[in-house]
């Protein structure tokens, strides 16, 4: 390794063990999921093949997180596929950024970002996942760890809005 293979990857150590690294605050006003735009492949979706379509196509719509983002102190217990949750609170709104590295969790994430995007903490805090799934037609589709990863992903989100209200 070269001097400067070995000071890039010095660098790169030192950025990951910066508990404090953290996206842009751009690059959670930017992520833009419509609600009306998405829900719709959703509840007019014919059967599970469709849907299951659906959050595939709307996985790819997240953009991936930086390597460097992808911290253990930003993974998301209770996942059995790796998941990274980010958030910021601008003016009382709150913002997620999220990644997985499994297709239909990326997917199942910008279905809860969509819901929960730029929200203030009562309404995430009043987020009903199992009535949203319902409506959605994914309720009974997805297997016991998929439901219980994503439900620790929705208590992730609204941990961090009542979090940040307490600081």
């Amino acid at each position: 390794m070269s001097d400067s293979q070995l000071n890039k990857s010095q660098l790169n150590k030192n950025q990951l063990n910066e508990s404090r690294l953290s996206p842009d605050t751009e690059a959670f006003t930017g992520l833009i999921l419509d609600p009306q735009e998405i829900l719709p492949s959703f509840t007019q979706a014919a059967n599970w093949q469709e849907r299951y379509r659906a959050l595939m196509l709307l996985g790819k719509r997240l953009p991936p997180l930086d390597e460097a983002l992808r911290q253990e102190t930003a993974q998301v217990r209770g996942c059995e596929s790796n998941a990274w949750l980010y958030h910021r609170e601008i003016d009382g709104r709150h913002y997620y950024l999220a990644d997985s590295d499994a297709r239909i969790v990326k997917g199942l994430i910008a279905l809860l970002l969509a819901a929960v995007q730029g929200q203030d903490r009562q309404a995430i805090a009043a987020l009903d996942l199992h009535q949203y799934f319902d409506q959605l037609g994914l309720s009974g589709q997805l297997s016991p760890s998929r439901t219980n990863g994503v439900l620790a992903l929705a208590e992730a989100i609204k941990a961090a809005a009542v979090e940040s209200a307490n600081h």
